[in-house]
């Protein structure tokens, strides 16, 4: 059966303008404005989900969407690098960053490891095809990359080279192992 999923990354936090990994800190006051005025842009849809992550949720929010939590979705775990820059971990741990960047098994940080999140993720996708329709996620950029690497079936190094700016709209239709993409709409008002 064919879907539609259609994932909206989260709105600035403090985390994103400083170059953090994701530490669950809550969207900024100019996120959440721009997020607010965004709402009217924001298709609609059969489900309404969220990444369970505090800015998800906040921008869901702010965007007028009265979504369920969706633990699949949930942002790239990156353990005790968590709220660290990338900068000071390649500073303190160059040989974990670097077997991070090349291994997309590597999970030196003891968290998710690219792999494990692109399964994680490709399994919710195939998981949708079930129940077909339209559904809307609010979900971290490293989760939308991850959905775009594995509905196209893109290799793992590709993952580096995706981006997903705050507030776009990435689309992914179809069913079971064909999927099509439409990436990055900004949801402006």
């Amino acid at each position: 059966m064919t879907v539609r999923v259609m994932l909206i990354s989260p709105a600035h936090s403090g985390a994103l303008r400083e170059a953090r990994f994701d530490d669950d800190g809550p969207l900024d006051e100019a996120g959440t404005h721009r997020a607010a005025r965004a709402a009217d842009a924001v298709p609609g849809a059969d489900r309404l989900l969220t990444a369970p992550d505090t800015r998800c949720r906040q921008t869901a929010a702010a965007l007028g969407l009265r979504a369920e939590p969706e633990p699949a979705v949930r942002a790239w775990d990156l353990g005790r690098w968590r709220g660290s820059t990338l900068a000071d971990v390649t500073e303190e741990e160059p040989d974990a960053v670097a077997a991070w960047l090349a291994d997309p098994a590597a999970a030196p940080h003891g968290g998710e490891s690219l792999h494990a999140l692109r399964e994680r993720t490709g399994g919710w996708l195939e998981g949708l095809t079930d129940g077909g329709g339209r559904v809307l996620a609010v979900t971290d950029p490293a989760v939308v990359r991850a959905a775009v690497l594995y509905a196209l079936a893109l290799p793992a190094d590709a993952f580096w080279r995706l981006d997903a700016a705050p507030l776009t709209l990435t689309e992914l239709s179809g069913r079971a192992g064909r999927w099509n993409l439409r990436i990055g709409r900004p949801l402006e008002p």
